[in-house]
């Protein structure tokens, strides 16, 4: 790391050796699209599904949450039942976005020598589109930790102890940043020195009871004017 901290950084952040990013809803304002897709999928299902099932399974990997929360799915292959809701994806309804201020802290953070690994719920597929086509910052991230990395998924702490070991630092040297409950729950439970809980789709409060250290209403407010 060099030895100035950038001045366009948060200080505890440029501190860290290391940062590990969630995704959805925390770098790219996606969370619309895949909730859209949700109801969309239950609809053609004939299923009822509430506003407390849609929110089990922000920030997990789909296939399981199908398996482990009961609902009329249950038994069904939850291969095809994440095929059936990506079908139903539409990014013309519902566009991709940056969440703002997303891609400047990254450029300032890699140019504050701070190590970067994206670690999400998501497909590889769909984390190359994000961090490329919509931020525009793919050669930025040392590594990429997706659901096809690890065999279990977040709130294991599989994903965040890949994204430490990927870019060779402790847990405990490295912030993570996270916008859903069991983020948090994986990275505190990697031993992620730092959390913090970004609040784009879920209360502040939710987030600090869900245990993150600090919580921001986005990764703006980690740039210092």
């Amino acid at each position: 790391m060099s030895d100035g901290l950038d001045p366009g950084v948060d200080q505890v952040l440029a501190g860290r050796r290391a940062a590990l990013l969630d995704l959805d809803g925390t770098l790219v304002d996606s969370e619309p699209a895949n909730q859209a897709a949700y109801r969309a999928y239950f609809t053609a299902r004939g299923w009822d599904a509430g506003p407390e099932v849609l929110r089990a399974f922000a920030g997990r990997r789909g296939e399981e949450v199908f398996a482990q929360l009961p609902g009329p799915w249950t038994g069904e292959d939850t291969d095809a039942l994440v095929e059936g809701v990506l079908s139903h994806l539409d990014h013309e309804a519902h566009p991709l976005r940056p969440v703002p201020g997303a891609a400047e802290l990254v450029r300032r953070l890699h140019a504050a020598g701070v190590a970067i690994a994206l670690v999400t719920s998501a497909g590889r597929w769909w984390a190359e589109r994000a961090i490329g086509d919509v931020l525009g910052i793919r050669d930025l991230f040392a590594e990429l930790v997706t659901a096809e990395t690890t065999s279990a998924g977040k709130p294991d702490p599989s994903p965040y102890l890949a994204g430490a070991a990927a870019l060779g630092v402790p847990p405990a040297d490295a912030v993570a940043l996270e916008d859903t409950v069991p983020g948090v729950r994986s990275a505190l439970s990697a031993g992620v020195g730092l959390v913090i809980g970004i609040a784009t789709g879920t209360s502040p409060q939710v987030l600090l009871d869900g245990g993150a250290h600090r919580v921001v209403a986005g990764p703006a407010e980690l740039l210092r004017s």
